[in-house]
């Protein structure tokens, strides 16, 4: 098949873009987290404006990123913004942390929920779950390794299921009579749920709560990796953004809203698995099922749409730095990197393996990258300020409004969540970024190279 090295073609259309945005964000999350964010808020009116203002802040780092995707369109998307900004050894560090841990982990980590779940429907034997992640992971690099068409085509059909089964469940809930959104007996008896473990009280167990919250929001970001591929102007990319954002955060207040119609504030907050609790609660046990088969096809969805954003960012790597120019080859018959999906998904099914020989620890250090994440999204923000410094004549087809206070409410709210997800973590965040200052020694050796 034909190659090249740099020439990814304009294959995605503007409602595509928004499949693999809301395909990736609204994940497994969505189905955990309200039951953590509950465990950290007063009552069921507070919980909702939390919800309510994650999508804010989604919003504005999202006209931060608009401005960025439509001014440097690039495969590499936050890699090529690092690059421009603050050189190499910056993008470099991002690359190698998104395909050791933050990246392929979430791969890992997605493919798990949906062995879980799948083996609640059809269990394989021992291993179950370990089969049916390896398969997923397996299945769909190889349809994306098929081509553009097969991956987006595949995205679509997964996202408009995912969308459906989040729907049945807001319908179900809000058509629900247990509960009244906003029950005072209710939200009274939230006073006695106590916050998680190390969530503090206050502001600090509502910052706990803000950090699920925009855990849950992750992954809007990722359409700068496609911007390269998105038909039309350089503002379509923008349209993507904003109506993806606009759609999640409506989405996410719904499921709420139906969570605490069906089981009240207090029995959210102390639920292992919210969503199962709350349609068990209005179908019985036959219900559960039927939840399970929609996490799963969450799960499926976002994976699908990881893996193609991710081995975007492994093809940018691959173009700049010479020793993993494999990477960068584009195969021009298929419209993708197939080189980098399939490095990226044999790093992903490693740490499908290294789940298998201990779960705990492979699920604490998916977690505990957070720190790493925040820190990048941070530099990302101070980026956008430092390339209207150093690049002030490039053509700009869309401006972050209200500039510069946007972008620096945007590093403020990422900065705040690097403190929260450190003092949540703890010493474990040490893990993932132990990971990450493992590249330095190989950043050390390319950039001898380059100048030998």
């Amino acid at each position: 098949m034909a190659e090249a090295q740099h020439t990814p073609a304009r294959a995605l259309s503007v409602p595509d873009a928004i499949f693999i945005v809301v395909g990736i964000v609204i994940g497994a999350g969505i189905f955990k987290a309200p039951a953590l964010v509950a465990a950290n808020t007063g009552n069921g009116t507070v919980l909702l404006l939390t919800w309510v203002a994650g999508g804010a802040l989604a919003l504005i780092g999202a006209l931060c990123y608009a401005e960025l995707a439509s001014t440097y369109p690039s495969t590499g998307g936050d890699y090529h913004f690092l690059h421009r900004a603050f050189g190499p050894a910056a993008s470099f560090l991002f690359a190698w942390s998104r395909l050791t841990v933050m990246q392929t982990g979430s791969i890992a980590l997605l493919a798990y929920v949906f062995g879980d779940y799948a083996t609640q429907i059809v269990p394989l034997g021992p291993g179950s779950n370990t089969l049916y992640a390896a398969a997923a992971v397996v299945l769909f690099t190889a349809i994306n390794c098929l081509g553009i068409r097969e991956g987006k085509g595949t995205q679509r059909v997964f996202t408009l299921l995912q969308l459906a089964g989040v729907l049945f469940i807001v319908v179900l809930g809000l058509a629900a009579g247990a509960h009244t959104l906003f029950d005072p007996v209710a939200n009274s008896a939230a006073g006695s749920i106590e916050p998680l473990a190390g969530a503090g009280n206050g502001s600090s167990a509502l910052g706990l709560a803000m950090v699920f919250v925009l855990l849950t929001y992750g992954g809007w970001n990722e359409a700068a990796y496609v911007s390269a591929e998105v038909r039309g102007s350089r503002t379509a990319i923008v349209r993507a953004l904003l109506i993806s954002i606009v759609l999640i955060t409506a989405l996410y207040v719904l499921i709420n809203a139906a969570y605490l119609k069906a089981l009240g504030h207090p029995a959210m907050a102390v639920s292992e698995a919210v969503a199962a609790d709350a349609v068990r609660m209005l179908l019985g046990n036959r219900g559960a099922m039927l939840l399970s088969l929609i996490v799963a096809v969450s799960a499926l969805t976002s994976i699908n749409a990881t893996i193609i954003t991710g081995a975007r960012c492994n093809h940018a790597l691959g173009r700049d730095f010479r020793q993993f120019r494999f990477l960068g080859r584009w195969n021009a018959t298929a419209g993708t990197p197939v080189n980098a999906l399939l490095v990226q998904g044999l790093v992903a099914l490693l740490l499908v393996a290294l789940g298998a020989a201990t779960r705990s620890g492979f699920a604490t250090l998916v977690e505990y990258t957070a720190p790493v994440f925040w820190s990048f999204f941070l530099l990302t923000g101070l980026a956008l300020m430092r390339l209207r410094r150093i690049d002030p004549h490039t053509s700009r087809p869309f401006r972050v409004p209200l500039y510069p206070l946007t972008p620096l409410l945007f590093c403020a709210s990422s900065a705040c969540m690097l403190w929260s997800s450190v003092n949540y973590t703890g010493i474990g965040a040490l893990v993932g970024v132990a990971v990450l200052l493992a590249g330095l020694p190989i950043l050390w050796i390319v950039c001898r190279q380059r100048s030998v």
